[in-house]
């Protein structure tokens, strides 16, 4: 099939032309049909992020997400693509990301200890602890405190997609977002995973509810966010970022229970 002719086809004709035959004219206009969705997510992904990231590299890595989730992608399961390619193309991004090595690693230990303050306190209180019992546990003012969250927040956007162990792709988010992949084969220890996720986020304040709902289920940006709740887009980060340190905390903990089970 020539070229012109690709260009005609819908996007069912054009699967079936890739995948059935092999037609790369269809898989070149397949790539350029869902090339959106690499803008999009580059774009979310690019909100907080140093300026020394380039949004180019972003897309040069989406693109090859894109590229990855045509090729893998089964068009005879009646999914919806642009679910599909949409994780595929942030999972390239944060792959790059982690490869360059973009988050110091002053910045790494200080959302370790973030995140180690609110596993230990909310594990003794058995609750939602405040900003003024965190502070005095880091043995710092509250200011030094949100100061330490406006530094982390660069890095708690690819926290919810690292994997769940370092030998498998599948991540946190994927538990709680990706309900159309549910696994037959599902194993005890997700499902544990998964409840502890939930767990923990019915543990969240509500304003750190409202930002992780906004921002992972209704797909928001952050500074839409902002403008929903009437806050400043610097406060909708700080928000984000003490929910996903709670999260990795609960998370973390688990998955040392079930490590010790095996």
């Amino acid at each position: 099939m020539s070229e012109q002719k690709a260009t005609h086809l819908n996007h069912s004709e054009l699967w079936v032309q890739w995948k059935e035959y092999g037609n790369v004219e269809a898989k070149k206009k397949l790539i350029e049909n869902y090339y959106g969705t690499v803008e999009y997510v580059s774009s979310r992904l690019a909100i907080g992020l140093p300026k020394n990231v380039s949004k180019d590299d972003l897309m040069s890595n989406g693109v090859m997400g894109l590229i990855d989730a045509i090729e893998k992608f089964d068009y005879k399961r009646g999914l919806q693509f642009e679910t599909y390619a949409s994780w595929r193309v942030r999972g390239a991004i944060l792959d790059g990301l982690r490869q360059g090595d973009w988050v110091p690693r002053s910045v790494r230990e200080k959302a370790r200890k973030i995140e180690d303050a609110y596993q230990q306190l909310e594990q003794k209180y058995l609750r939602s602890v405040s900003d003024a019992e965190i502070s005095n546990y880091l043995d710092i003012t509250e200011k030094d405190f949100q100061n330490m969250l406006q530094d982390v927040a660069v890095m708690t956007i690819t926290s919810l997609e690292d994997p769940i162990r370092e030998e498998e792709s599948e991540t946190r988010m994927s538990l709680i977002v990706d309900e159309k992949a549910k696994n037959p084969d599902r194993t005890v220890n997700d499902f544990v995973l998964k409840e502890s996720l939930m767990k923990g986020i019915e543990k969240l304040t509500d304003k750190e509810r409202t930002v992780v709902s906004l921002l992972y289920y209704e797909d928001l940006s952050l500074s839409e966010i902002a403008e929903v709740m009437s806050l400043s887009p610097s406060r909708i980060s700080q928000l984000h970022s003490k929910a996903i340190l709670r999260l990795r905390g609960a998370l973390d903990k688990q998955k040392g229970l079930l490590m010790q089970d095996m």
